[in-house]
């Protein structure tokens, strides 16, 4: 075999496992139509984010519990995503959870700027409408980064934690941070902001109408 045949045998091997390792990836990433989400307890938080390491944190963050169901069955991209209250612990349904009611859906992670700057504002908004549910979602596998940030704030706002960001993709936001998403009692989106607000009447100003047309 000449030089050159050997060469062009070589480049064709190593071509061809290139081609193997990216189809293996695509085959383990990529889901089939129809095929389940990934298991929200897979990765939503890191591994030294056990219960006993998350007492002193939720102690601190001090943070009410998540909503129960509502009435109806919520929206239906989130229909059979269960998530943990950030609060407690407890599972959430998130769809049965944001069901019948009006809901701003905030989106953050710790290590966010804006969303720290933006949080106190949402927890001013739900101070002065008690009838509409404001729940946070934290964007970030480090659930005792997000409570102690929350502490740090004096934010107490119900808060799932979701670090596969399984919610943002159900519902098609942008993949910035921080988002809002304001949704309908019965279940639809009536809009979604991916940007930053800096009070609660900026807030009201983008959400007020949305809601009072959804009732």
């Amino acid at each position: 075999m000449s030089v050159s045949t050997r060469w062009t045998v070589a480049v064709l091997v190593v071509l061809l496992a290139l081609g193997t390792a990216f189809w293996l990836e695509l085959r383990d990433d990529g889901a089939a139509p129809g095929a389940e989400a990934p298991s929200a307890t897979a990765r939503d938080h890191r591994d030294a984010d056990t219960p006993e390491a998350l007492a002193e944190p939720r102690a601190r963050a001090d943070l009410p519990p998540c909503p129960g169901p509502g009435n109806g069955q919520g929206p239906e991209a989130l229909r059979g995503m269960t998530l943990e209250c950030a609060g407690d612990g407890d599972p959430v349904d998130v769809a049965a959870a944001l069901a019948g009611r009006p809901v701003v859906l905030n989106l953050w992670a710790y290590w966010c700027g804006p969303c720290a700057d933006e949080l106190p504002a949402m927890a001013e908004y739900q101070r002065r409408n008690p009838d509409v549910l404001v729940l946070t979602v934290h964007q970030d596998e480090n659930e005792t980064a997000a409570l102690l940030r929350l502490a740090e704030l004096g934010v107490r706002l119900p808060t799932l934690q979701d670090g596969r960001r399984l919610v943002a993709a159900a519902l098609k936001v942008p993949n910035v941070m921080p988002a809002t998403v304001v949704l309908r009692p019965d279940g639809s989106v009536a809009e979604i902001l991916p940007r930053s607000f800096v009070d609660a009447d900026e807030i009201a100003a983008a959400v007020d109408e949305l809601i009072r047309s959804s009732r």
